[in-house]
């Protein structure tokens, strides 16, 4: 059932086909908010917002969030259909296969900071636009960061340096938002079983050079997550907020 505070609100979901992306838009619309669902594949959105059965409150619009006229595009159809922003989930996100730092091809470094950084402060900076514009002013932002924020895995440089980036862009638009009234806050999920995960379930490279398998949990967590921190009142801000498997290697050492 839809919250009396979320009923109508508009949010914006980068990533929004698959994955973490998807849960979070299905958590957003069964919440009550309008979603407008952003990623490359038009058929794997459509996908989404049949699935959600949202009665006319979820828009796909096919976004390359490393063109900064795609992403504009996104905002304007958004606030053409429903007036105006009140959250951005800035999700979307891509890796690299693990290689060698010194054997990793330029190409695919490039590709990895053009989505994850490029691509992040993009949404951020028509995210902003829009919402210190709007009626009334101010919004949120949600930024997707990762335990990678924090520290790497092995062979995981391009990612790693990426996420690390994102926290610099969610304290300093955090700083920046405050004129505004947009709130900027980060979620560094480990080990949500999605796609791009699935791997730990088979065993993954481990600092000592192990393969370990790890636990994963369900994805729609991290969808009720972002769903909590999308729902406080404009006064209070999550700046912070790490959510993982229990059980996965990440505090301690090991």
């Amino acid at each position: 059932m839809a919250t009396n505070e979320a009923r109508g609100k508009v949010a914006i979901v980068t990533g929004g086909g698959s994955g973490i992306g998807k849960a979070t838009a299905l958590a957003l619309l069964a919440d009550g908010w309008r979603v407008a669902l952003a990623g490359r594949r038009q058929d794997a959105l459509d996908q989404v917002v049949a699935e959600a059965g949202a009665d006319g409150r979820a828009l796909a619009v096919a976004t390359d969030v490393t063109d900064p006229a795609s992403v504009e595009a996104l905002f304007a159809a958004t606030v053409k259909q429903w007036g105006r922003v009140d959250l951005l989930f800035n999700n979307a996100g891509v890796g690299t296969a693990a290689i060698p730092l010194e054997d990793l091809p330029l190409e695919q470094w490039k590709k990895v900071v053009d989505t994850n950084l490029n691509g992040m402060f993009y949404g951020i900076q028509q995210a902003f636009r829009v919402m210190k514009s709007q009626s009334p002013m101010g919004g949120r932002i949600i930024n997707n960061g990762s335990i990678s924020a924090h520290a790497p895995r092995p062979h995981s440089i391009a990612y790693t340096a990426t996420k690390h980036a994102v926290s610099g862009l969610t304290r300093a638009a955090a700083l920046d938002g405050r004129r505004y009234n947009i709130a900027v806050g980060q979620i560094d999920i480990g080990n949500a079983a999605t796609e791009m995960a699935a791997r730990m379930a088979k065993g993954v490279p481990q600092a000592n050079g192990e393969i370990a398998i790890e636990p994963l949990m369900d994805v729609k967590i991290v969808g009720q997550s972002v769903l909590y921190m999308a729902n406080l009142p404009p006064e209070a801000n999550v700046l912070f907020h790490t959510v993982m498997a229990t059980k996965m290697p990440f505090v301690g050492r090991g």
